[in-house]
């Protein structure tokens, strides 16, 4: 009797575990690249409002990340530590180990019939179609506005979706723009909303906004930032996604006045063939008070970009990619030679592997 007992209770241990180990899940990513800028930098690194791919005429790593996901139905979690050129631009800011730290979250369900969750941690950013895993988006490299948007972002959000998948909303209580730990001197919290809407198949329809503060808290300016996009799949073969992102920023402390940034950006990709695809993209940035990207110059940042990428898929978790991409300034924020030009060009290749 009592050997059944026992042999009943390390069954129901065995089952246990094995129920748990069903929901933790681990995964990976990988992204090496080569990347060379005409403007042949002196010390390597393309312009400073580029975070990925941003090392020139060497190979290097990207992003590589290993990834642990827990997921029961009432609490999940996601852990995943990172390296590569990526992490050492965009988290340059951070503290230690922060810098390594990819995401980081853990999440409770609020109610059982309803797909309401709380999340609290490090987690990927709420604006913008494009992430830092470049094998997910459609073109290589990142757009400007996507680049000089918070990547990742850190705090608390509140999540709802409908059962059939179609509406999304998130509201987000966040440390700052682009923040893990918080700005010395400012004690102002930041926050976020995310709306997302699938009216039919192959449409997404999103808008995410921030608010906040940037600066010490005696010299503290607001910041609100919008960001608009749709992704249209028009058929099983042609693609367009188009955004527009509006951001305002105070002057100074109280003041009335603010400056403003405006990205449009639309992209067109095509499946060629079974592994190949295609993709071609146009961008505007117009940051003229240098209220993200200063440049010092009397007209400030307005960038025009174009790209045209090629993508050869030869298994299904492996990506080569291939991008040639122009950008036209209107003063001359490039640095060619010792001297300054108004035109940068670049073209990088990348091998991309999820596992």
């Amino acid at each position: 009797m009592k050997k059944a007992f026992f042999l009943a209770i390390a069954l129901g241990l065995v089952a246990q575990s094995q129920a748990q180990q069903s929901n933790l899940k681990f995964s990976g990513y990988l992204e090496t690249y080569y990347g060379y800028d005409f403007n042949k930098p002196a010390d390597q690194n393309r312009p400073s409002f580029i975070y990925s791919h941003n090392r020139h005429n060497e190979v290097n790593l990207n992003l590589g990340f290993v990834k642990a996901a827990y997921d029961d139905g009432t609490v999940r979690a996601n852990l995943a530590l990172m390296a590569g050129t990526y992490s050492n631009a965009n988290l340059a800011n951070e503290p230690g180990v922060l810098k390594n730290v990819f995401e980081a979250n853990a999440g409770i369900r609020l109610s059982q019939k309803t797909n309401l969750w709380l999340d609290a941690g490090i987690f990927s950013s709420h604006i913008g179609f494009e992430s830092a895993i470049s094998k997910d988006c459609w073109v290589l490299t990142r757009n400007i506005s996507s680049e000089n948007t918070p990547y990742y972002e850190a705090g608390a959000k509140l999540s709802y979706s409908t059962a059939d998948g179609k509406l999304a909303a998130t509201a987000l209580f966040l440390n700052g723009w682009q923040r893990i730990q918080r700005q010395a001197g400012n004690s102002s919290p930041a926050g976020g909303v995310q709306l997302s809407w699938k009216p039919a198949a192959g449409i997404t329809l999103n808008y995410s906004n921030d608010f906040g503060t940037e600066g010490a808290d005696s010299v503290k300016v607001r910041r609100f930032y919008h960001n608009l996009y749709g992704i249209f799949q028009l058929s099983t073969k042609l693609g367009l996604t188009t955004g527009f992102d509006y951001g305002t920023q105070q002057k100074e402390k109280g003041s009335a006045d603010y400056n403003h940034i405006i990205s449009p950006v639309a992209i067109v990709r095509y499946q060629a063939a079974e592994k190949w695809a295609v993709a071609a993209r146009a961008e505007y940035y117009q940051d003229k008070n240098g209220m993200i990207i200063a440049t010092g110059t009397p007209e400030g940042f307005k960038t025009t970009g174009y790209s045209l990428n090629v993508d050869y898929a030869p298994v299904q978790n492996c990506l080569l990619r291939v991008e040639g991409k122009v950008y036209d300034s209107k003063d001359k924020i490039f640095l060619r030679e010792a001297g300054q030009v108004r035109n940068n060009a670049s073209l990088t290749a990348s091998i991309a592997l999820s596992f």
